[in-house]
């Protein structure tokens, strides 16, 4: 239980941010996934609009505090590598 007036509003605090934290979190995680599966059926297309979104994800969640900084940049480098590798869809 919190004493004061002060802790009172922080901890009403925490709770939000808690949750907008696990929403974008949970929201990343998904994006990953769905990207990682495009990418290992050797979409490349798909995969390459999924990687948009999930970079456009990822910096959101930087520039709102959730995540840092080098592990966005970590995670977008290694997904960009990834989708390098993925074969172009033959002609």
């Amino acid at each position: 239980m919190p004493n004061t007036k002060s802790a009172e509003r922080r901890v009403r605090s925490n709770a939000r941010k808690q949750a907008r934290n696990s929403a974008v979190k949970s929201r990343v995680t998904t994006l990953e996934k769905k990207y990682l599966d495009l990418s290992r059926a050797g979409s490349k297309d798909a995969a390459g609009s999924a990687f948009r979104a999930l970079t456009s994800v990822l910096d959101k969640a930087v520039k709102t505090g959730v995540l840092k900084r080098g592990t966005v940049d970590r995670k977008k480098s290694r997904h960009a590598v990834r989708l390098t590798k993925i074969a172009a869809p033959a002609a």
